[in-house]
């Protein structure tokens, strides 16, 4: 196993295995259940480092896709790596980009040894094989790194989803080979759609993968909440989640519904992210203990109530819901400052309550209380 990274399992719910543990990293801990503010770009929208840390964040995400493109890897590798860079001191994740890469199919050429597309920047043409890709994050340096895979549409046939798994667990091997830093952590990537005979024969072939090579040090499970029903993603997860390795953690991929993401800890998954509570907030809505909470309503004019009395983030500290609307109706973009500070803001508070409540030993109760709630509407 990797010296530089350790997961500790500090609680386990009895009932569903919801747990709270701590993952160990060379820029600090992380105590999971944990959501991941999405940073695309080496900035989490609207969002200013300063902001990021008094909202402690614990980590925050950037995509080798986008950061390949521009400025470039070798550069932020010039620069020192993204921490660096972004003058960021807590631990980075970075996804491969292959979730960006497959969703441009039109333009991508896809084989067993890689992927070809097109830059959305100037159309130029570009070759990743697994090992380029092992390159591109090990120059950008985040702590967590994911190992290229192919992400199928939720819409694609048996057959098409089917070779998806099998690419990505040949490209697993790959990967696993070719990365050498050791101060990143490599997680594997669980492909196979909605069909759960494909995933749990993804796990097996990455179990097969650690026999010969090392462990991986966690394990993300891709391809969901890419427009299946909300029902049929947890069906699948309650199945797939128990056969990942229990001593490592395991990440759920583009969640940021608050009851999913709740409903997902349930059966044991340990780490999330989303760019819904950012993009949500551009689009006027928030979330809330109300449930969400559309801005742009006329209802909300004359409104002088803070956006949700139980948060105590600084927008609601300071601000109403009559001055959120008048800024959103002007075209300000301190609105969408102030909403994407609250939306990430509910969304790790979210993770920190499931946490302690994990580790009371009342997560079932703190569970039905926010089905109960007004907070689990619209969702």
């Amino acid at each position: 196993m990797n010296q530089n990274f350790s997961f500790e399992i500090q609680a386990v719910d009895e009932k569903s295995g919801a747990r709270a543990g701590v993952l160990h990293t060379p820029h600090g801990p992380l105590e999971t259940p944990v959501f991941m503010p999405v940073g695309t770009h080496a900035t989490v929208k609207a969002f200013t480092r300063a902001q990021l840390l008094e909202l402690n964040a614990q980590i925050i995400l950037a995509n080798a896709y986008h950061l390949y493109l521009r400025p470039g890897t070798q550069l932020i590798q010039d620069a020192g790596g993204l921490h660096s860079f972004m003058a960021w001191p807590r631990p980075i994740l970075t996804d491969c980009g292959g979730f960006q890469v497959f969703s441009l199919r039109d333009t991508m050429k896809l084989d067993d040894e890689g992927v070809t597309f097109r830059s959305i920047l100037d159309g130029s043409e570009h070759r990743w094989t697994p090992e380029d890709n092992m390159l591109i994050q090990q120059q950008l340096g985040a702590d967590i790194i994911m190992q290229l895979d192919v992400c199928a549409p939720y819409e694609a046939d048996f057959g098409e989803v089917e070779l998806a798994m099998q690419r990505s667990a040949a490209w697993a091997m790959r990967c696993r080979l070719s990365h050498q830093n050791s101060k990143q952590a490599l997680f594997a990537i669980v492909q196979g759609g909605m069909h759960t005979k494909l995933r749990l024969e993804n796990i097996e072939r990455l179990g097969e993968i650690e026999a010969e090579t090392s462990p991986f040090e966690g394990y993300a499970l891709g391809g969901y909440s890419v427009g299946e029903p909300h029902e049929v993603m947890l069906q699948s997860l309650l199945e797939v989640s128990w056969a990942l390795p229990k001593n490592r953690p395991r990440y759920l991929m583009g969640l940021g519904n608050p009851t999913s993401l709740l409903a997902s800890v349930n059966l044991g998954v340990d780490m999330f992210d989303s760019v819904l509570p950012t993009r949500t907030a551009r689009m006027g809505t928030a979330f809330s203990s109300e449930g969400r909470l559309n801005l742009r309503n006329a209802r909300f004019a004359n409104d002088f109530a803070p956006l949700d009395p139980e948060c105590s983030c600084p927008t609601c500290t300071h601000h109403s819901r009559a001055y959120l609307r008048h800024l959103i109706q002007s075209k300000e973009i301190t609105a969408s400052v102030l909403l994407s500070l609250h939306n990430v803001h509910y969304l790790l508070e979210l993770m920190r309550k499931a946490r302690v409540a994990i580790l009371d030993g009342n997560y079932q109760s703190f569970l039905t209380s926010w089905y109960d709630s007004p907070a689990s509407a619209d969702y």
